[in-house]
């Protein structure tokens, strides 16, 4: 019989060898005119240059954390290291195959919907499939030549670098786009991607490195510390349990690139119902080959379809709340007829009321696939939701994409007919980055879950007891950690912004004619702005993310850091659904408002659904996101120091 390890081998050079021959596919489309290349080029330089940036940030931090693990297990540090490497890989990917296909998608656009439409997917499907490849290789070459437990050290690389992406790319993207719309929307009554606009390349280039890079690390993390969790659980059970959540995720990976042949835009009016037949197929055809896998184990194959119809579930949900099509969004566009306060208030009003359904679904798959395998299938439950992730993330991908795409054509002057498109394709994108966020969070908290569970089995927990004070401080604190993080992170923003917004006007009051047209903005001192700030506010919520676990375990114990890491998993989850759902659903407000609703553009209701938008920016695209690698990363850092916790753990509060 052939080892899980080498069909999981197989399947992950499979995936890459589709992601290299889809970017193939997109690099030999048509670039355009020589004006949209440099347009594109400039998007390019500066995606580049703060990645780049970022990874040597970062390079210091690793080689601390890889001489302190190094105490622990030669051979976790070389996981940990490899987990670094590769997670930074999947971020670089994603972020250059974007940067390749927006001005490609621009062109294609002039050609029609479908063209378009094609060229945007394959480049989004490259960024998914090559995550999911990446992981299967990295963990699956690792398990056989180390075993299960060095595994850990490869999550926590993973963990590391997702949370500095996003942090950083949350950052940088957000605080650069509040800085544009603020002074070119609200102040000069210019067009989202107006050339004239000094951060409109900034603008572009976060697209890049927060919802491309941020994303691919983000789901590239969940995806391989999920399948870890889960084996680490199947260790008691011993034998094919053990390799059970390594089979599951390549077989989702097959079942991806099988369902990423249905996408295709039969009709101009229904893209996302395109998506929605791509990721359809891909869970029947997971349902399929899982069965033939469990027909002998109906139980476990139960706890496979939970996470399977939880993807497909979550996406839905996500999907009224945030579409313009859906009353959540109209009752939030209406509220801004009577000013930005009204709109505001009825967008937080949508976000925690969109906390609801998520978890009871959650709680609804839990409680299943618990009756039906114990924890064990809990943690099998959330790697056959996590095995999607290639397809998820191709649907995610696409949206940055298209929203360059729509800003190349409006810098280059195109044809109103090919903005018509781009517009179009970019109204969905913004549909589909916010039911992928929603993924993104619900497999974190059930990833998350898995990682408790591993980390109660390794520090030998059978339980956690409220009445224990020391539990109890471990949980307020746990919950705490969300709302200091995202504090930090929106403080962060705020800070970019006010600078950006500064710069812009300087150049619109002291360049002359750049508001009439004849005088070329200064893009390269805006995109250095955001650069410097986003990194120089790494460090404090990485700090929280990595100590905050180790100080309330080695102070109070392994039973108080249960505490803690409950606290975290649960009020995490519920901020990250509330600020990434009332974000999405004010910047589709806004876009439901400039169709031509309440006096469309230039309008007062438009505006206040400006002013909702900008307020969702870092709640949607970074407070809310990094929310995802908090939650992993404080239970990552828990699992790999188990051991030295409960070792040296000093138990303050006996």
């Amino acid at each position: 019989m052939i080892e899980t390890a080498v069909i999981a081998f197989v399947a992950g050079v499979v995936t890459l060898a589709y992601a290299l021959w889809l970017a193939y596919s997109v690099k030999n489309a048509a670039k355009g005119s020589e004006k949209m290349v440099e347009i594109s080029s400039a998007i390019s330089e500066g995606a580049n240059a703060f990645l780049m940036r970022q990874y040597k940030t970062l390079a210091p931090i690793v080689v601390v954390l890889a001489i302190a693990i190094y105490f622990i297990n030669l051979q976790t540090t070389i996981a940990f290291l490899a987990g670094v490497l590769c997670s930074a890989l999947a971020g670089y990917i994603g972020m250059k195959v974007s940067v390749m296909g927006n001005v490609r998608v621009a062109e294609a656009a002039k050609h029609g919907m479908a063209k378009a439409f094609d060229v945007a997917f394959k480049g989004g499907a490259v960024t998914g499939m090559a995550l999911v490849g990446l992981g299967l290789i990295g963990v699956s070459v690792l398990f056989k030549f180390t075993g299960i437990v060095p595994l850990i050290g490869f999550g926590f690389g993973a963990s590391l670098i997702s949370l500095f992406a996003r942090v950083g790319g949350g950052i940088y993207t957000k605080a650069a786009d509040v800085g544009a719309d603020l002074v070119g929307k609200v102040e000069k009554g210019i067009p989202e991607d107006d050339p004239r606009n000094p951060a409109v390349i900034a603008d572009n280039v976060g697209d890049n490195v927060g919802d491309c890079a941020g994303m691919a690390a983000d789901v590239f993390e969940s995806f391989v510390v999920t399948i870890i969790a889960a084996m680490l659980l199947g260790m008691a059970a011993g034998g094919q349990l053990i390799e059970l959540p390594l089979l599951i995720a390549s077989l989702g990976a097959i079942a991806s690139i099988g369902g990423s042949f249905f996408v295709k835009v039969s009709n101009v009016k229904n893209v996302m119902g395109a998506f929605y037949k791509g990721i359809i197929a891909t869970a029947i055809i997971m349902l399929v080959l899982s069965f033939f896998v469990l027909q002998q184990s109906l139980m476990l194959y139960a706890t496979v379809v939970c996470g399977v119809v939880v993807t497909v579930a979550i996406f839905k949900i996500t999907e009224y709340y945030t579409a313009k099509e859906e009353k959540p969004v109209q009752e939030i566009a209406e509220a801004a007829k009577t000013g930005a306060g009204t709109n505001i208030i009825r967008g937080l009003a949508i976000g925690m009321q969109a906390t609801a359904a998520p978890l009871l679904l959650v709680v609804a798959a839990l409680a299943i696939s618990y009756v039906a395998a114990g924890i064990y299938g809990v943690a099998l439950a959330a790697a056959a939701m996590l095995s999607l992730s290639a397809i998820v993330i191709a649907v995610d991908a696409y949206g940055p994409i298209t929203d360059n795409a729509g800003g190349i054509a409006e810098m280059s002057g195109l044809p109103a007919k090919v903005r018509e498109v781009t517009d179009e394709l970019d109204a969905v994108g913004n549909t589909t980055k916010a039911t992928t966020k929603g993924y993104a969070i619900t497999g974190a908290a059930l990833g998350a879950l898995a990682l408790f569970a591993a980390f109660a089995t390794e520090a030998k927990l059978t339980s956690v007891n409220l009445l224990n004070p020391s539990v109890t401080i471990g949980l307020f604190i746990g919950a705490l950690l969300p709302f200091v993080f995202s504090s930090f992170l929106m403080t962060a923003v705020g800070k970019a912004a006010f600078q950006i917004v500064e710069e812009v006007r300087r150049q619109f009051r002291e360049i002359k004619g750049l508001m009439e047209g004849t005088a070329r903005a200064d893009y390269a001192t805006c995109v250095d702005i955001s650069t410097k700030t986003a990194l120089n506010e790494l460090a404090v919520p990485g700090l929280i993310a990595v100590l905050s676990p180790l100080v309330v375990g080695l102070l109070f114990g392994a039973e108080a850091l249960g505490g803690l890491l409950a606290g975290v998993i649960s009020s995490g989850f519920l901020l990250a659904l509330m600020m990434c759902t009332s974000g999405a659903a004010w910047d589709n407000a806004k876009k439901l408002v400039e169709t031509g609703k309440y006096g469309g553009k230039g309008s007062d209701a438009h505006k206040a659904a400006v002013v909702g938008d900008t307020v969702g920016d870092p709640f949607k695209d970074t407070a809310g996101p990094a929310l995802n690698a908090l939650i992993k990363v404080v239970n990552t850092v828990s699992l790999l120091f188990a051991g030295a916790i409960v070792a040296y753990g000093i138990h303050l509060i006996a």
